[in-house]
């Protein structure tokens, strides 16, 4: 029972931390683009996230000859944002598993089905060509994420989480590979559909993309789980590369800083050409990335040896 209160208040934090993400996000492109953003609501506009919800939430729904996948993969995508959360030590180490990266891959390759699902069942052409486009987006740059996590697992020699706090009290990696950190955060932006790799939405191209015909709560479904993930994967790269607690004020800090990098880049990077993804993912970053992988396997063996 206690271990079930824990995660239900983890659940509602997280959904908090999800409406006040969208408004800080609205509030730097707004900035960015020399106007004011939300700024009614309330002071200074800290209600309309919720106000923009409870609209949501309150339109009509309704669908008409449609499989029950068009309302399953939706709540599909918001379960496997959610579960990656128990990954985070809540109040206590409850899910510090042996396996933890496993899990996160895991949960990560089984994401692209519910939007692959998503697009085919809304029998739309845009919306089946975003996730043709995930589809091979996915199989080309996740190939990239695993080494780039192998090649970690080999510095710490476990598949766990918690061990990266024990190797950087030293050293940090963000000091010692300091391009597998880009490399690595290219990757979330394009695990997370971030500008400038929102192919699979593309409004300039495909309206919408995957999402074009969902609409009230099944938008706030796909929606929520999008702003989730950024959130997670912001969380995994800061613990992955600098190794600082989860309760400290450095874990904070540079945890918002990759956040406002997150939402940074959407404001000011236009969207990457379809075929020069593909290359980058399969020429150039690969190639770095098998190249530092070997190094790192060496490196370690003749450590091991003296």
């Amino acid at each position: 029972m206690w271990i079930f209160i824990n995660l239900l208040i983890m659940m509602i934090m997280i959904l908090i931390s999800v409406a006040f993400l969208t408004l800080l996000e609205r509030k730097i492109l707004s900035y960015i683009q020399d106007r004011k953003g939300p700024n009614k609501i309330l002071f200074i506009g800290l209600f309309q996230p919720f106000s923009d919800a409870l609209k949501l939430l309150s339109k009509e729904w309704y669908f008409f000859n449609y499989s029950n996948l068009f309302i399953l993969s939706p709540m599909l995508m918001f379960l496997m944002s959610l579960i990656m959360w128990i990954l985070y030590p809540w109040i206590y180490l409850i899910y510090s598993m042996n396996y933890s990266i496993l899990f996160m891959l895991l949960i990560l390759g089984l994401s692209v089905y519910p939007i692959l699902f998503v697009g085919w069942i809304s029998n739309c052409n845009y919306a089946i060509m975003g996730s043709m486009r995930l589809v091979s987006t996915m199989i080309s740059f996740e190939i990239n994420l695993f080494f780039l996590v192998f090649s970690l697992m080999i510095l710490i020699e476990s598949f766990s989480f918690i061990e990266f706090l024990n190797y950087q009290n030293m050293i940090k990696f963000i000091l010692l590979i300091y391009p597998l950190y880009l490399m690595f955060f290219t990757s979330i932006l394009i695990e997370l559909n971030r500008t400038p790799f929102d192919l699979i939405e593309g409004e300039s191209e495909l309206v919408s993309g995957f999402n074009i015909e969902y609409y009230s709560s099944m938008f706030v479904l796909i929606f929520l789980s999008e702003y989730m993930n950024i959130m997670f994967m912001s969380m995994i790269l800061n613990l992955m590369f600098f190794g600082f607690f989860y309760w400290s004020i450095k874990f904070l800090l540079v945890y918002l800083f990759h956040i406002c990098l997150i939402i940074w880049v959407r404001g000011i990077l236009p969207r990457i050409r379809y075929d020069k993804l593909m290359y980058m993912c399969w020429t150039e970053m690969l190639m770095v990335v098998m190249i530092y992988l070997m190094y790192l396997y060496y490196l370690k063996e003749i450590i091991n040896l003296i």
